[in-house]
């Protein structure tokens, strides 16, 4: 059975390292961004993430040939995202109750939830070794 270089199990760690990283980031900034642009009762900011958050764990799943490519970039967006709909003692609260608000967590986690299932499985085995055939062993009856 071939493995993989050192260097390729880093880089692929570091890849999903970064997927991590970029659910993090979309999580902040669409978590403050998400009620800006309403146009009458549709809260376009937030469908806008919610579409944007579908495509990148699409596209991480698909990309990285698994779906722990979205399920990690999903992980980094839930972590953020759920303490922010946490009320502080003061009374602040980044993703409050309202349509935008509903729009962006609830269409968020179906998004994530779509992305993970339309992703290709590894097609079984671990990730680290994906893309190497497994050899079977010679053996003459």
């Amino acid at each position: 059975m071939e493995h993989r270089s050192q260097a390729e199990s880093a880089l692929g760690g570091a890849a999903y390292g970064m997927l991590f990283v970029l659910g993090v980031v979309m999580a902040v900034v669409g978590g403050f961004t998400h009620p800006e642009w309403q146009v009458g009762p549709v809260p376009f900011a937030a469908v806008s993430w919610v579409v944007a958050l579908f495509g990148v764990c699409l596209g991480a799943g698909k990309m990285m040939g698994a779906r722990l490519g979205a399920m990690v970039t999903a992980l980094g967006w839930l972590l953020v995202t759920m303490p922010f709909t946490l009320e502080m003692g003061s009374g602040d609260l980044v993703i409050a109750a309202g349509t935008a608000g509903y729009v962006y967590l609830y269409g968020g986690l179906v998004s994530l939830v779509a992305a993970y299932l339309l992703s290709p499985s590894s097609g079984g085995g671990s990730w680290l070794l994906r893309g190497y055939p497994v050899k079977e062993p010679d053996v003459e009856a």
